[in-house]
């Protein structure tokens, strides 16, 4: 006979995973059909060739790597299965509809400006490394080992790095190089969307890599140093998005303006981590919800 956790002993509403999940209920069923284009096209159209590129790279960047992800999330969603956190698991269901719904939505926001050709001549060997063969090394692992280094290695890789220092770095640039001279609302309103969908997977990586710190001290350690291994392939993925040496993009943005976001993003990684150390499993369980 199975036995059923929510029958049993009921669902833990005031947990974090449960949280996010109401937060997802609430907040992350956005279409992106409804999102206006009308002006994007018009201006895609006034942008000048180098500033195009510059779009199109974040792009292509965003749009493979949400369809990457996307498949990647399923072996956590089996692992979390097999652990018995129920509460998390319910979550995960809505994190993989909201990577699938990224894709969706780059994939109109390319329709409506009229790109229809190849963008994979954009990913860059250190993007490829990264999404064609760590990250999906690391997720697909988990179909066989849920072990908690393996469940780390996890979040560090999907969670912390992919999301929580890569695609927020990638946001801020969409945001210096359009919001600030009110082009393509359109693709603003998605981005900002996504961000605030991706504020929540970020939580909740955020929240596993805390629980299994709370579990074992010595994860902490273990975490922050893979976190840490991490980031010269960022500095890479950085440098290989830009199209020269110049001191200022074609936007008129500093170049070392990335960077300093860049490290901006890990230090609040890091700095949230630590704070589990010595915390019990209930206070974990508590904490509210980072990112959002």
């Amino acid at each position: 006979m199975r036995y059923y956790v929510s029958t049993s002993k009921g669902l833990n509403r005031e947990s974090l995973p449960f949280k996010l999940y109401e937060k997802a209920k609430k907040f992350g069923t956005w279409d992106p059909r409804n999102i206006d284009f009308s002006k994007d096209k018009a201006d895609w159209d006034s942008l000048t060739v180098e500033q195009q590129e510059i779009i199109l790279s974040l792009i292509a960047f965003f749009y493979s790597a949400e369809e990457a992800v996307t498949h990647d999330i399923l072996p956590m969603i089996y692992a979390i299965s097999q652990t018995g956190h129920f509460e998390e698991e319910m979550y995960l269901t809505t994190f993989l509809f909201e990577e699938a719904k990224h894709t969706d939505f780059f994939n109109l926001a390319l329709q409506n400006i009229g790109i229809t050709g190849d963008l994979n001549k954009y990913h860059t060997p250190p993007y490829r490394k990264l999404f064609d063969e760590l990250l999906p090394s690391t997720m697909g692992r988990l179909y066989e080992d849920q072990s908690p280094k393996a469940l780390a290695d996890a979040a560090v890789v999907y969670n912390m790095f992919a999301e929580g220092v890569l695609a927020e770095t990638g946001y801020w640039g969409f945001y210096e190089n359009l919001d600030s001279i009110n082009k393509m609302p359109g693709l603003i309103v998605g981005i900002r969307n996504i961000k605030r969908d991706e504020s929540r997977h970020i939580g909740f990586g955020t929240f596993l890599l805390q629980r299994l710190i709370s579990e074992d001290g010595t994860m902490l350690d273990y975490s922050l140093n893979k976190l840490m291994e991490l980031m010269p392939l960022a500095l890479e993925i950085n440098q290989s998005l830009r199209k020269n040496d110049a001191a200022v993009n074609a936007f008129g943005v500093p170049a070392e303006g990335s960077l300093m976001f860049m490290q901006k993003q890990l230090n609040a990684r890091v700095e949230v981590l630590k704070r589990a150390k010595g915390k019990t499993l209930e206070e974990i369980y508590k904490m509210e919800v980072v990112f959002e």
